[in-house]
């Protein structure tokens, strides 16, 4: 069995910047709009733009979640669909993998 201990350093550092940049967002999604007209429009229109920032955020969180179980339940760095080892080299570069390369593309 590989060790993944440095990978995996990495995936929770990684979730835990993510955890605090969703939370981020939400408090400023929380916030009061502005008594102003104008300004509530380029408020709702900002709004938008953070909705979509958080959804893209909350995929890789749930990726990166994904794929500590897999090293928790020993299934990381084996291919989904094939069954054969992910190469190292691919699991540094995207650690969040869940297919060889050959299966990938």
């Amino acid at each position: 069995m590989d060790d993944y201990s440095g990978i995996r350093v990495r995936l929770e550092k990684r979730l835990g910047e993510l955890l605090e940049r969703v939370e981020d967002i939400e408090d400023d999604l929380r916030g009061p709009l502005d008594a102003d007209f104008s300004e509530q429009a380029v408020d709702l229109a900002d709004d938008e733009a953070l909705e979509g920032v958080d959804a893209v955020l909350r995929n890789e969180i749930s990726q990166i979640r994904m794929a500590l179980q897999r090293m928790d339940n020993g299934t990381y760095g084996t291919c989904s669909q094939c069954g054969k080892a992910i190469s190292r080299a691919r699991l540094e570069a995207r650690p969040i993998a869940t297919r060889c390369i050959d299966c990938a593309q």
